[in-house]
């Protein structure tokens, strides 16, 4: 059950938006906890910030796993199926 904050009611805001809806028991969950904090870092912070530790996260994972990602590109970012051409695994079968 959701209810509406009193001084939301009062004010004759909109009780549709996620921020004005309050949940009777006061829980939440992990995922809308994180959704929450998520967007109030964007309005705090903006798109650059996310943009800059997108950008420091992947320059991190590039000094980590280079050899294991160079592997990936070159095949492909994908496991691929066998083309007619080669084998399947049945090697000596003539």
């Amino acid at each position: 059950m959701k209810l509406i904050p009193n001084h939301l009611e009062e004010s004759g805001l909109s009780h549709n938006s996620e921020a004005d809806v309050v949940e009777a028991s006061g829980a939440i969950s992990v995922k809308e906890a994180g959704a929450r904090g998520g967007r109030s870092t964007f309005a705090r912070r903006g798109r650059a910030f996310f943009r800059e530790i997108g950008r420091k996260g992947g320059k991190r994972q590039k000094e980590l796993y280079h050899d294991l990602l160079a592997e990936f590109g070159k095949k492909g970012g994908r496991p691929r199926r066998p083309t007619l051409g080669e084998s399947a695994g049945e090697e000596g079968r003539d």
